[in-house]
This record gives C-alpha cells, structure tokens and sequence, in this order.
C-alpha cells in the first residue's frame, strides 16, 4: 500500500469514527492530524468526551459499530470500558479517546500534542 493510500485510508477512518461519536452525542469532538508531529505512531487521534460513564460507553460502542460497518475492522486495542472515566480504541492509524468531561481536562491530550492540525466537530 503506498503512502498516499494509506492517508486517504487512515482520514476516511477518522471520519467513520467521528460520525460515530456524533451518533451518540459525544461533546467537543476534535480530529487531530498527527501526520506531522514527531514521535507519534498514528495518523489521527479523534477526542470528545461525555457526562456520565453510560453515554462514554455508549459512544465507544458506535465508533466501534461504525468502523466494523464501514471497514470490517475491529480495534487493536480497547482499554478503559470497565473504569467509565476514558475509553481509549486503538485501531493503529487512528487513536480514539473517550474522557469523561473532567478528566479530559485533567489530562489535556490536545494541550500535550499542541503542534497537530485540530479539526472540531459538532455533535449531530
């Protein structure tokens, strides 16, 4: 797979997953294109957050539904689905965190990464 491919792949991913989140009302979502920041492994990290642990869960679910639809692909790696405070869904070239309103500040991942184009969205 050449290089451009694998962009288009890995933006068309990040858009799944932000549609995902706007299925389930996630707040404040933000694609970041981490293409250009030194150190990162991932293409995208896709970030919202919600009020309570059911709606963070019920977010995770759609991306999750959403990506499977549209690519058939489950993610690498999902942690955080018992703790309700931040769900991160790792599907190699995008990076999903789902945070719990304070604990997005708390941890500041766009603050951390603050030389990556941010795109925002609304919820739909």
């Amino acid at each position: 797979m050449n290089k451009d491919t694998k962009k288009d792949l890995s933006g068309r991913l990040a858009e799944v997953v932000v549609h995902g989140m706007q299925e389930k009302k996630g707040n404040d979502i933000v694609r970041m294109d981490m293409r250009n920041v030194n150190a990162t492994l991932s293409d995208y990290f896709v970030i919202c957050h919600a009020d309570s642990a059911t709606q963070i869960n019920a977010i995770a679910n759609s991306v999750e539904e959403e990506v499977y639809k549209a690519f058939g692909q489950e993610p690498w790696r999902k942690e955080g689905h018992n703790n309700g405070e931040w769900i991160l869904l790792d599907f190699v070239d995008v990076v999903v965190h789902i945070f719990k309103t304070e604990k997005r500040s708390h941890y500041g991942i766009e603050d951390l990464w603050g030389d990556a184009h941010v795109e925002t969205y609304q919820s739909a």
